[in-house]
């Protein structure tokens, strides 16, 4: 990666995302209801992709263990 114009924001949060769904994991919550996409500002098609990828996960996973009043 490192293809950011940020410089190597992305980078950055490559490995805090990576180290964010290991924490939710850790928890119990599911690391798995969190991920990254390397998506250019102007692909619309590819964050299409992406928003329907993350919403059939989130249905498959069904709610957050949260809500059990934990």
């Amino acid at each position: 990666m490192g293809d950011c114009h940020f410089l190597e924001g992305n980078l950055r949060a490559k490995e805090r995302v990576e180290y964010t769904k290991a924490l939710l994991d850790e928890l119990g919550l599911g690391g798995e209801r969190l991920e990254m996409f390397h998506i250019g500002a102007s692909d619309a098609p590819l964050f299409a992709e992406a928003v329907e990828i993350m919403t059939d996960r989130v249905k498959e996973l069904g709610p957050s263990p949260l809500r059990d009043g934990h």
